[in-house]
């Protein structure tokens, strides 16, 4: 990986800068999180990169992070000083989800992300339903969303897949490139430049490695094709890391998540189905369950074509998924909360009675 020149090319800004004292200026390194391991996380920072160990006093950090490390006196093998983890600096943006599975707790996937390209191939594979759900993650972290149709070369009409996107939203960007092709670098320019941070998102198989390793200008992701059957795709990419772009800039490639629960995700729903929400502030009733109701807005835009009914649907399936999710995690850090301060005040009276 190329070593990084300045905290600009990093990816600082003025909404990190703010955050530090004039002493954390002065006698702290701003660090960013460029590859998340079990155990341990990879930084990078002005003067190189560094490994840091966690330990469960750290707060949850994922890449893209960035963080503030103590300089100590004591040396090293290689006579440079230790760092120490000092503070996690606020994010400006986040993504997260309902971790994979029956597990009741929300995964970061990354952070202070500036544009996410959402990738979806123009194949059998095209899902609108799909490319919805990643819209209401990235439209609740607030980061910028551009939308890359893949497999362009492929395709025969490549233009009715730009359509069927852009009927969710005129004013989403769209993209329609072949992820082997260096020009798609000259297509993507405006949001390639030094300092700015992309994820890819999408499923398996649309073509993210192939993508990041085309920006980068070298291989340095796994590629697998595609199962013939269905043009659905393998998973590739097994870790997060943030690498730096051959034309400027920093790329965070995910693994592949044909699985992306929503949760606390009420906000970026709203944003993606702004239109429905429009229409529905028409109907009579406020609490209108669009299921017969008199004068009811949506069901009258669902008969003269104004509303896709699939679209309405994968509405209501979200709110419902996002709501029960939701629900659960808050229950979740409920009984936690609860169970720690049982935890304190047990350890209290006992400290109590030893002491008699």
């Amino acid at each position: 990986m190329t070593d990084f020149i300045s905290l600009t090319s990093l990816g600082w800004q003025a909404f990190f800068q703010q955050q530090l004292s004039l002493d954390e200026w002065e006698n702290a390194d701003a660090a960013r999180v460029i590859e998340q391991h079990k155990s341990t996380l990879k930084v990078a920072t002005e003067e190189g990169h560094f490994t840091l160990n966690l330990n469960h006093k750290m707060p949850e950090m994922t890449v893209g992070d960035w963080l503030l490390l103590r300089k100590e006196e004591n040396k090293n093998l290689d006579n440079s000083p230790e760092r120490h983890f000092l503070r996690l600096l606020d994010r400006k943006t986040s993504f997260s989800r309902k971790a994979a599975g029956s597990k009741l707790h929300k995964q970061l996937i990354s952070a202070n992300v500036d544009t996410a390209f959402i990738l979806c191939s123009m194949n059998e594979d095209f899902n609108l339903n799909r490319i919805e759900r990643f819209l209401s993650l990235v439209h609740e972290s607030s980061a910028d969303v551009v939308v890359i149709l893949s497999k362009s070369n492929q395709a025969s009409s490549p233009q009715d897949y730009i359509q069927a996107v852009q009927s969710l939203d005129p004013l989403i960007i769209v993209e329609a490139i072949n992820c082997l092709d260096h020009n798609c670098i000259e297509q993507l320019s405006p949001w390639i430049k030094q300092g700015n941070t992309i994820a890819v998102l999408g499923s398996s198989g649309v073509g993210k490695s192939t993508l990041t390793n085309t920006l980068l200008g070298k291989h340095r992701q796994e590629t697998h094709g595609i199962r013939e059957q269905d043009s659905k795709g393998r998973h590739t990419t097994t870790s997060r890391s943030l690498m730096v772009m051959k034309n400027g800039g920093l790329i965070l490639d995910t693994p592949g998540m044909r699985e992306i629960q929503l949760t606390d995700s009420k906000e970026g729903i709203s944003t993606t189905f702004a239109d429905i929400e429009a229409i529905a502030s028409k109907c009579r009733f406020s609490d209108c369950q669009h299921q017969g109701e008199p004068d009811c807005a949506i069901e009258k835009a669902i008969s003269n074509g104004a509303l896709d009914l699939r679209r309405l649907a994968n509405y209501q399936k979200l709110l419902k998924e996002d709501a029960f999710n939701s629900a659960n995690l808050a229950e979740r850090r409920a009984n936690d909360k609860a169970l720690g301060k049982y935890y304190k005040t047990t350890q209290s009276e006992a400290s109590i009675l030893k002491g008699r």
